[in-house]
């Protein structure tokens, strides 16, 4: 399916702040809860709060660095740099609710 021809949410479930340089979002996902499908259009730094396991699903399509099924560990106060491009489906595979903070580089 073509991108233009898919309806995307959001990256995280709820922004935070936002101004000329950035957006900040939290996202919040309970034990088997997924995201919406969303498209990351800036580059981000994905902060983990708390959980113990996430999955992303990666559409066929996605320009990201990541392709297919990706799962892993989550490390608490850990974070990491993903520039723009996936397309994506998060997936809380683990027993604790998951909490991120997702923070967009408009610059």
């Amino acid at each position: 399916m073509a991108v233009a021809e898919r309806s995307f949410g959001d990256v995280g479930t709820k922004c935070l702040f936002e101004n000329d340089r950035v957006r900040i979002w939290e996202m919040r996902l309970e034990p088997g809860e997924e995201s919406a499908l969303h498209q990351h259009t800036l580059d981000y730094v994905l902060v983990m709060v708390d959980g113990d396991r996430i999955a992303a699903t990666f559409e066929d399509d996605t320009a990201g660095e990541y392709r297919g099924d990706v799962e892993g560990e989550v490390t608490p106060g850990g974070f990491v740099y993903i520039p723009k491009g996936g397309i994506e489906t998060a997936r809380n595979t683990g027993r604790k609710a998951y909490h991120e903070i997702l923070i967009e580089l408009k610059e």
